[in-house]
């Protein structure tokens, strides 16, 4: 009885300190996050519900906000030009994402089957590095019908100047080729990434089951690949829709609006109507659109199951 009466006040301390101990560390941890946290207020949480706001307003940013209640989003559902819009940001995703995720797979598959050389690895992530503005510059000189060098490479085969930024029906698929450019190191990388945490041990039992490389694939890598595929997926998907930089540098929209897509309408109304109420409307729904293909994907692809 002796023992266990004096061992109480001891498991008693223990809690206690460990108790102070997790305190500690809880207070430590808020101190350490509370710049980022400042910051995800000040630039993301306080604009969002500004946004929010603003949205039911009709604001031309010079004279005092009027409430309008759900005016914009009356009109928004009435607004040929927002489906137009909706429809040619849709023709972008579609032509995108599964053309530069293929191109990824490839390059991730070739990279760990032929070659794992860091330089490159290098190589391939240059064009991500580079901001938008500038890949789209460099593009808008690359497609030009007069001095291009894809032009005179045309030309020099003896084909016809192409002007592809310029022909409604070539412009947006090549804004899409600039992008995949740019972003299809990324995510190959992010692709070899994940093949490099397949084991081993994985293929060569499959390979005794008699399993052919295409098997093997479609079989193995590609369950095992879900949770970056996944990753892939959704935030290429999400950069998609938001594709503006590109678009501002080569074409403004055009020609006959046909790569006007949402972001570049919601400029419009803000910065050239001076419609920022309408504008933040269209954004509110853009914002929920994304949630709606986010969660639809991953639902889809089974993101809260594994493979392995």
């Amino acid at each position: 009885m002796s023992v266990q009466s004096s061992s109480i006040p001891k498991l008693a301390l223990q809690a206690g300190s460990t108790r102070r101990w997790r305190t500690r560390e809880t207070v430590w941890g808020l101190i350490l996050i509370l710049p980022s946290l400042i910051g995800f207020i000040a630039f993301y949480a306080v604009p969002a519900i500004r946004g929010v706001v603003i949205s039911f307003t009709d604001w031309d940013l010079l004279t005092p906000a009027k409430a309008v209640g759900l005016a914009n989003y009356m009109h928004l559902l009435k607004d040929p030009n927002f489906w137009r819009a909706l429809k040619v940001t849709a023709y972008y995703v579609l032509l995108n994402i599964p053309l530069q995720t293929i191109l990824a797979m490839v390059i991730a598959v070739m990279m760990s089957r032929l070659t794992k050389s860091l330089v490159i690895r290098s190589i391939l992530i240059i064009p991500w590095l580079m901001p938008s503005v500038v890949v789209g510059l460099l593009w808008l000189w690359l497609m030009d019908p007069n001095i291009g060098i894809l032009n005179a490479a045309i030309r020099a085969l003896g084909g016809p100047t192409v002007p592809f930024l310029n022909l409604p029906d070539l412009a947006m698929p090549s804004i899409a080729l600039i992008n995949i450019w740019q972003y299809v190191g990324y995510t190959a990388l992010l692709i070899f990434a994940g093949l490099q945490s397949i084991p081993g041990s994985v293929y060569e039992a499959a390979s005794i089951d008699g399993a052919s490389e295409l098997q093997m694939f479609w079989k193995v890598t590609v369950p095992l690949l879900r949770p970056v595929l996944v990753f892939v997926a959704v935030t290429s998907v999400i950069g998609s829709f938001q594709i503006f930089d590109t678009i501002a540098i080569t074409t403004k929209g055009g020609p006959v609006n046909a790569t006007k897509v949402l972001n570049w309408y919601i400029y419009e109304q803000a910065f050239t109507r001076f419609n920022m109420g309408y504008a933040t409307a269209i954004s509110m729904v853009l914002f929920l659109l994304l949630i709606f293909v986010s969660m639809a994907q991953m639902r889809l692809m089974r993101a809260g199951e594994s493979d392995v």
